[in-house]
């Protein structure tokens, strides 16, 4: 068994928690510019945080669909089969959650109001499931790394 594998998954989705955090910060910049005015709004829009914001969340997509399906790879490279317990349903369903978020982009840039709050309420349920994913994957890490101490014992 290929241990060393089971290490890929937690850092990658580390890199993936952290940009999630920084897309956050840019679309509270981004909703802050739209409702500002005047020479705030000048300063803020020169800043580009909607095209960030933009640019960022392709990446997160990209990012979480990869991390979330080459785990499962992992999984049946190293065990033949698949676990299913709530860390990897809940981590797929922030994969679609990702994917719901993303797909209201092109209504959002149409001004669609219901897209953007809908976006927001999805995007801040992936931060807290987030949260939810870090405890339970740190119990996950545990049970590989006393896996392979009692292999190598």
């Amino acid at each position: 068994m290929n241990y060393w594998l089971y290490a890929i998954h937690p850092a990658w989705m580390w890199v993936v928690f952290v940009f999630t955090l920084y897309a956050l910060y840019l679309g509270i910049q981004v909703r802050r510019t739209r409702t500002a005015t005047g020479e705030l709004k000048k300063a803020l829009v020169k800043q580009k945080f909607g095209q960030r914001h933009y640019q960022l969340g392709a990446l997160l997509l990209a990012l979480m669909t990869t991390g979330s399906i080459g785990v499962l790879g992992i999984e049946y490279l190293n065990s033949g089969k698949l676990y299913v317990v709530p860390h990897t349903l809940v981590g797929l369903g922030m994969t679609v959650l990702m994917a719901n978020a993303a797909a209201l982009a092109p209504l959002m840039q149409r001004g669609k109001e219901w897209a953007r709050y809908t976006h927001i309420a999805i995007a801040l349920t992936i931060t807290v499931l987030f949260g939810w994913q870090f405890v339970t994957g740190i119990e996950v890490v545990w049970e590989i790394i006393n896996d392979y101490s009692n292999s190598t014992s």
